[in-house]
């Protein structure tokens, strides 16, 4: 299978998950210099996202993507001055990662793998990936890596919030975020090309599919 392209080539995802570090690290940082005041840390976070956003928007980013980001820490850190808790800041990553693991698992049991279909739109193929036995099966088997990510995140992040450990919850959403998100890309891309016959033409042509299409 003669396949130069990675995961990592064709999703990317360095600077989003870059990006959705750096608010959560400033709240920390913020409720520290403010004497833990949730207020200053929610404030912190606020303008982190802005300035996030905005550097965002002048590298192209959709507009969409960018008042997504800003409504997340917006609503973080309004769970947080709620509860008068702040490692409920995390809260709104913690039911995220619960969602998205059990998600992509039904995605996996009805089989409709979400890697497949994310990569089947970026590559433009809609649909056409599950006609193809193999590529179905690998994208199956590569999604379970995806799935295994936010249980790894979530067996870290709820002990650290119930034990109120709202330093080390900041760290680990930094250690957790880009450095998981690329060894799930590397791992899951292995999954994937050893799934596939030696023979299998790539992603990008399933099998039965006109090269070149």
């Amino acid at each position: 299978m003669a396949e130069p392209e990675s995961l990592a080539d064709l999703l990317g995802g360095r600077r989003a998950a870059l990006d959705a570090t750096v608010p959560p690290v400033v709240f920390v940082a913020g409720w520290l210099t403010g004497g833990r005041s949730i207020w200053w840390g929610a404030a912190a976070a606020l303008v982190a996202a802005v300035v996030v956003g905005a550097i965002r928007l002048r590298n192209g980013d959709k507009p969409r993507a960018v008042l997504v980001g800003l409504l997340g820490v917006a609503v973080a850190a309004l769970v947080a001055l709620r509860t008068g808790r702040a490692e409920d800041f995390f809260l709104l990553q913690i039911a995220s990662n619960a969602a998205s693991a059990l998600a992509w698992a039904v995605s996996i049991v009805v089989r409709w793998p979400f890697l497949g279909i994310i990569v089947g739109a970026v590559l433009g193929q809609k649909t056409r990936w599950r006609r193809d036995p193999a590529l179905l099966r690998a994208y199956m088997r590569g999604s379970w890596v995806w799935v295994l990510q936010y249980v790894v995140r979530l067996a870290v992040f709820v002990p650290l919030w119930a034990a109120h450990a709202v330093v080390a919850l900041g760290v680990a959403r930094a250690a957790l975020t880009w450095p998981l998100v690329a060894a799930c890309l590397a791992v899951s891309w292995w999954v994937i090309r050893k799934s596939l016959p030696a023979d299998h033409p790539g992603l990008r042509h399933p099998a039965g599919d006109k090269v070149g299409s």
